[in-house]
């Protein structure tokens, strides 16, 4: 591609006008040809085909899918976990992101047990502000709900731009929270208009099997997923729509849904009307227990992350892409969390217990989904709905993100579906040492990534720079009813 057979560099930009021409603009109501006109760090207008200034540089897309830029709405940048920290800084894990055509993430600040929220919140703003290659927001992770805690929930909705707070039903003595301060949080949120957001596993009894399975010598790394079963992800699911009914159908989303049986519960609930909704994973939708957790010796490591891998002797991946159809699944995300092998994932050897939980795939999404167009389980305009427009619309951004429209930020995406990709760890940008996806070919490439008008990937030459990122404050979710 040869913008105005101008060299890459002049691209280099934050300010200027150009029109993108020639390109198929998709959107989550379908495809067609369109030009797209950039004023500055906006999006000024979409022009039937040809109808577009004349007088203007112009950047050539023929060929190529015109989408908006990636929003993914789970990250974990620099995540203490399991004695370590997740290997991405804010720094690695945005450049990394943009290379994958993410222009927006929305990563979890942390409130621990016996902490303010607020400084919580502050340590991760610490963390993020100047170093981000792209925009960012945060949900925030509530470690303890307390009456302080409640009422903090107020001051960030009101002026933090965090409408969404994260539970856990598992982790005891980490994150977990018990039914009642679920209700509380929940209640709490029915009043402000936020977004209850639920790592749905029964923790405690987790706890029990994983002890077991340790007392029988059972250490590898497929027992993770073994001593996780669906039924245990399926039970804290429809626990926390109950517990949510009670809070007055307070607004609840259910994080990487891994499970047929989880599955059905959002589905009944969604059926009935509720305020409920989730997300799956791509590692859900491609990876399995057998294959991947299941490798010789310590090799499964790598696939190690909650909730698990899921048999592949089950329904459980063609549910998911069902799911991903039918909108009972509304967003796929990547609970990017990555962790190195050395060092990291080798705390548990001899006790997969200690195995710091996570896969690294915020550069792999837009790809991974886009395999699912190629291979007939989506459609064009479904597979931008689930990396781009639902995420933003979610969780407050929509329509500044999400959505190529006048107005819009000029978050863009220039998708070539004749390219090719191949993943590896020697090709990747992450701060990993290994791939979750080494050796997976993509029909399909990200060409072009522009963040707010100013071009930070094009022709796989990295063109950005950290503290391009700015803070994306968030109001409340559309899907609220």
């Amino acid at each position: 591609m040869s913008p105005s057979n101008r060299p890459a560099a002049a691209l280099d930009r934050t300010k200027g006008s150009f029109l993108i021409k020639g390109g198929t603009v998709v959107g989550p109501t379908g495809a067609s040809p369109a030009d797209v006109l950039v004023d500055g760090e906006t999006i000024a207008a979409v022009f039937a085909p040809g109808r577009g200034p004349a007088d203007i540089e112009t950047i050539d897309a023929t060929g190529r899918y015109v989408i908006p830029g990636a929003v993914d709405a789970h990250t974990h940048m620099e995540l203490p976990f399991g004695g370590t920290h997740a290997s991405d800084t804010f720094d690695t894990g945005t450049r990394a992101a943009a290379f994958g055509g993410v222009t927006t993430i929305i990563d979890f600040a942390v409130q621990r047990y016996g902490e303010v929220v607020q400084d919580g919140l502050a340590a991760w703003h610490a963390k993020a502000e100047g170093n981000c290659h792209i925009d960012y927001g945060f949900h925030m992770i509530l470690g303890g709900v307390t009456d302080d805690a409640l009422k903090a929930m107020d001051q960030l909705v009101t002026d933090e731009g965090i409408s969404s707070f994260k539970l856990f039903m598992a982790y005891p003595g980490v994150f977990y929270s018990d039914d009642g301060q679920i209700l509380r949080a929940m209640q709490k949120a029915r009043d402000n208009g936020a977004m209850i957001m639920m790592h749905a596993e029964n923790g405690p009894a987790i706890d029990v099997l994983v002890k077991q399975a340790l007392e029988r010598g059972e250490t590898d790394p497929i027992h993770h997923g073994l001593t996780r079963p669906q039924e245990l992800e399926a039970e804290a699911t429809s626990r926390a729509i109950w517990l949510a009914g009670v809070a007055a159908d307070c607004p609840l989303y259910i994080v990487h849904l891994s499970a047929s049986k989880a599955l059905e519960q959002v589905a009944a609930a969604r059926d009935q009307g509720r305020n409920v909704f989730a997300e799956t994973c791509p590692q859900y939708l491609y990876l399995t227990l057998e294959d991947q957790l299941g490798a010789p010796g310590f090799e499964g490591a790598k696939w190690v992350c909650s909730t698990p891998l899921r048999s592949k002797h089950e329904s459980h991946r063609a549910d998911l892409w069902r799911g991903l159809r039918t909108n009972d699944l509304a967003v796929v995300s990547t609970d990017h969390c990555p962790f190195c092998m050395k060092d990291q994932k080798e705390l548990g050897l001899g006790d997969f217990s200690k195995i710091p939980n996570g896969i690294g795939s915020v550069e792999h999404r837009v790809d991974l989904l886009y395999q699912g167009v190629v291979d007939g389980k989506l459609s064009l305009a479904r597979w931008v709905e689930t990396i781009a427009t639902t995420p933003a619309r979610m969780f407050g951004m929509y329509p500044r993100k999400g959505v190529i429209a006048p107005g819009s930020d000029a978050d863009i995406v220039l998708y070539d579906p004749n390219g090719r990709t191949r993943i590896s760890a020697a090709t990747h940008h992450m701060n990993m040492d290994h791939s979750a996806w080494e050796g997976w070919e993509i029909d399909g490439k990200v060409d072009t990534v522009i963040s707010r008008g100013t071009f930070v990937v094009q022709d796989g030459a990295y063109q950005g720079r950290k503290g391009h990122g700015r803070y994306v404050r968030r109001g409340l979710s559309d899907y609220l009813v």
